[in-house]
């Protein structure tokens, strides 16, 4: 994604997929009432004809009533439906807890022994404010697990592309998954106004192979 685009990132998880083909989903509804609104207008603001013996209307009345439920019932559905998904945990390959600090990250991989380092940005990258001196690596189609929390205030670790927003609040572990179907380096930002290094703690993963993510897991050792 350019610098100069409205739209979202790239998708590069299912989930991300879901999430945008549902906002088009729903700003065509919601293009399609607006459009249909100012018509009415129009044609209100040029009628000539009125009458003051206009009292009630039975079938309008109904219509107002039971048009607005289906649209909104058109919308909850898949709404919902997406919602149950994004928590869906079926079987997680790979656990990484996530710590947030004032003003890095610290990610622990659970399933390895001695795999642990801290996040910081990297203030000589190229990619200004997003890059930092230890990404994270994750195997790529494979469902990660994060599990989030703080050791002092309210974070949010949060990535566009992949789909995940989550606070890391202190004293509380928050979980969410992922899998990610494409390869590269995807980059985010804490979300929450953490104090005033809020803007200095990226967050940068990395989706490799698996192969890969096993010698990475291995050098540790």
């Amino acid at each position: 994604m350019d610098w100069y685009k409205m739209s979202f990132y790239d998708a590069t998880s299912p989930i991300m997929e879901q999430l945008i083909l549902f906002h088009d989903y729903s700003m065509l509804i919601i293009s399609s009432i607006l459009s249909m609104v100012f018509f009415i207008m129009i044609k209100l603001m040029k009628n000539n004809f009125f009458s003051n013996m206009i009292l009630e209307n039975q079938k309008i009345e109904m219509i107002w009533t039971i048009l607005p439920t289906l649209i909104l019932t058109f919308i909850a559905i898949p709404s919902l439906h997406l919602l149950y998904t994004m928590d869906e945990l079926m079987n997680p390959m790979v656990t990484i807890k996530i710590i947030a600090h004032q003003w890095f990250w610290t990610y622990e991989y659970n399933d390895f022994n001695q795999v642990e380092f801290e996040s910081y940005m990297n203030p000589s990258s190229i990619i200004r404010f997003l890059e930092v001196d230890n990404s994270t690596p994750i195997p790529i189609n494979c469902q990660i697990r994060f599990i989030i929390t703080s050791t002092d205030v309210i974070h949010s670790w949060t990535i566009p592309s992949l789909g995940i927003k989550m606070d890391a609040t202190p004293g509380r572990l928050n979980q969410i998954s992922i899998i990610s179907n494409k390869s590269g380096s995807f980059f985010g930002q804490c979300s929450e106004i953490c104090g005033m290094n809020h803007s200095f703690m990226p967050i940068m993963i990395d989706s490799i192979p698996i192969k890969y993510f096993i010698s990475w897991i291995k050098s540790f050792n």
